[in-house]
């Protein structure tokens, strides 16, 4: 019965930021427009500054989740969830599912193709927290230790959820290096979407809920 409800709860906060996201992925396809000329060495950089701050809104809003539903008020348990909730997701959610997506729609070959040499596929997929780890687990302590101190969820989600998106779009565009069609516009839409949705939800409502005891559940939208 619990595991049961704990689903349900979380079916229900899934279905129920699904049009909040499908608003993200339009924001994520028009800054592909209005950069779609950008150099890859800029799209890195822009990566370098989203990611992080989505790993920032990310911590807070896991670890708030983590705080609030359950009566652990240990700050190393709190620690723990946090960084691994905001990096591993935000992981998932701004370089591998672009990263497969870029594969899938065979534009990551001819991103990386323009004087960059052979690189290896950490380094095509740009794993944050090992490429650029003293930005990105910084940035999740520090997001962790506001939820500590004050926790919150409603903003920070929202604002992590367009930070991921945005996040997502500047990697995609690394490896588009300028050659956007209208097919791959469209597929990097759905990839977008998928990208944000799943892995931020998780990261924020699924990942901390089933840490919760059942009398502490409560709707996060």
């Amino acid at each position: 019965m619990g595991a049961n409800k704990k689903l349900k709860n979380i079916a229900e906060e899934m279905k129920s930021h699904a049009p909040f996201t499908l608003f993200g992925a339009l924001t994520g396809i028009g800054l592909m427009l209005l950069f779609r000329n950008l150099h890859h060495d800029t799209s890195e950089k822009l990566f370098y500054v989203f990611h992080p701050l989505h790993v920032v809104l990310s911590a807070i809003v896991t670890a708030s989740m983590f705080k609030l539903h359950t009566k652990k008020r240990n700050f190393a348990i709190i620690l723990l969830v946090g960084i691994v909730g905001s990096i591993g997701i935000a992981t998932l959610s701004d370089s591998l599912i672009p990263y497969v997506g870029e594969l899938l729609l065979g534009i990551h070959i001819e991103g990386h193709a323009h004087g960059h040499g052979e690189e290896s596929i950490l380094e095509q997929a740009h794993i944050g927290f090992i490429e650029g780890w003293y930005l990105v687990i910084p940035a999740a302590i520090f997001g962790v230790l506001i939820a500590f101190c004050r926790p919150k969820t409603k903003f920070p989600h929202a604002g992590h959820v367009l930070l991921s998106t945005w996040a997502s779009s500047f990697h995609m565009l690394m490896a588009l290096a300028g050659q956007l069609s209208t097919g791959k516009l469209a597929c990097s839409f759905i990839f977008l979407f998928l990208a944000v949705w799943l892995p931020c939800c998780i990261s924020d409502i699924a990942f901390p809920l089933l840490f919760a005891k059942d009398n502490e559940m409560v709707h996060h939208h």
